[in-house]
């Protein structure tokens, strides 16, 4: 468990971008406590389908919350920047208890609902104490800077990886996701370098990072979150690297977080799930 005195207090809800490919048929371990989360029974989650350009992914996402006991579940059709002025669509989420973004192209969605009243709405209600997840490219908007795009199975070097404006409901981390399946480690060290005071989270599929609102994450799924703290960094070779260029990076600190690990964003600490001992607690046998 993370010390309480590590935590903030607030009302924020919770933050929770997933790695994309989520396991939508089975336990559906990560949409369950979304739900939970959400109200469970009492709940009323909007989906928001936009990265998307498949028309049945905002109906699958209502009939997988509504089978896990969610009490409501619309999607917003949203395709343009000028559905994000409908009343409908605003008074909706002013109502929601919790909010998903699907998968797809991130630049899509961040081009269609960035600087809209939609993204406000969002911002507003996570305040309030609503949880927002996200999956794939819906966890990559999540951060207020977003990987946009890059290089998959490359080393850190300049150029491997595009970055973006987020919708920032997070200011501390810089989000990548399909992470072990597509290799990103590369690209993800790389955006830690453009900002070593971001967290760089790199999600697997089937796994999500839920940040609670004393921005202490814990990871629920099959696979792991990587999460790299460059702030330490001794040395950097990003800032004269030509195009194309190995970077150098040295003094980063790297963790791999599985099933019920916790991570303190603020105290940059990783913890072994509850009940286990860290390496350090352990006592070692003379020899």
């Amino acid at each position: 468990m993370c010390p309480a005195s590590l935590a903030d207090e607030s009302d924020r809800g919770f933050i929770i971008p997933i790695g994309g490919g989520e396991d939508r048929v089975k336990e559906m371990q990560i949409h369950r406590k979304f739900v939970e989360l959400s109200g469970g029974a009492d709940a009323y989650i909007v989906v928001i389908p936009t990265a998307s350009m498949l028309n049945e992914t905002g109906p699958d996402y209502n009939r997988i919350f509504s089978n896990l006991g969610a009490g409501k579940v619309e999607f917003l059709p949203i395709s343009r920047r000028s559905d994000c002025d409908n009343p409908e669509f605003s008074q909706m989420l002013d109502n929601a208890t919790g909010i998903f973004m699907t998968g797809g192209n991130q630049l899509r969605l961040s081009a269609i609902l960035g600087g809209t009243l939609v993204v406000t709405k969002i911002r507003h209600r996570n305040a309030a104490g609503v949880p927002v997840a996200g999956t794939s490219a819906g966890a990559s908007i999540m951060s207020e800077h977003m990987v946009a795009g890059g290089l998959d199975n490359e080393s850190p070097a300049e150029g491997t990886v595009t970055l973006a404006p987020g919708i920032g409901l997070t200011n501390a981390v810089i989000i990548d996701q399909h992470f072990t399946q597509r290799n990103r480690l590369g690209r993800l060290l790389t955006a830690s370098s453009f900002n070593p005071f971001l967290i760089g989270l790199g999600i697997d599929e089937d796994t999500a990072a839920f940040i609670g609102p004393d921005n202490v994450l814990e990871v629920v799924g099959s696979g792991t979150v990587t999460a790299v703290d460059a702030s330490q960094m001794t040395h950097s070779s990003m800032w004269d690297a030509k195009p194309g260029e190995a970077l150098s990076l040295l003094g980063l600190r790297l963790d791999v977080l599985g099933e019920g690990c916790r991570y303190d964003l603020k105290a940059r600490i990783g913890y072994p799930p509850p009940g286990h001992l860290a390496l350090s607690a352990l006592s070692v046998p003379d020899v």
